[in-house]
């Protein structure tokens, strides 16, 4: 939870993103993070209550604050690997050997 001043988000089928200046309440931040590759998704909502979402990008501003709480999986190893069908570098999770 926290608030951003600056989010920036790709939206759903876009190929660029979309810069968002103001002040938004973070509702959600989830996703993976790992060595070999990010990939978070954050909801922000505006001081109406309207809500967006989307790929999180680098570059956003935080606000007041950030309370992030990591989870660690220390027996599994998370890779990228390139998925046939979609073309993208899709989470594979594998147990640590």
């Amino acid at each position: 939870m926290g608030s951003l001043e600056r989010a920036i988000l790709r939206l759903a089928n876009q190929e660029g993103h979309r810069v968002y200046e103001g002040k938004f309440e973070i509702v959600s931040l989830v996703g993976t993070l790992s060595v070999n590759g990010s990939h978070l998704h954050i909801s922000l909502s505006d001081s109406t209550g309207a809500t967006i979402g989307g790929h999180l990008v680098e570059g956003c501003r935080i606000y007041t604050t950030a309370e992030i709480v990591l989870g660690v999986l220390p027996h599994y190893r998370f890779t990228r690997e390139k998925d046939s069908q979609s073309g993208y570098q899709e989470l594979k999770v594998y147990p640590k050997e």
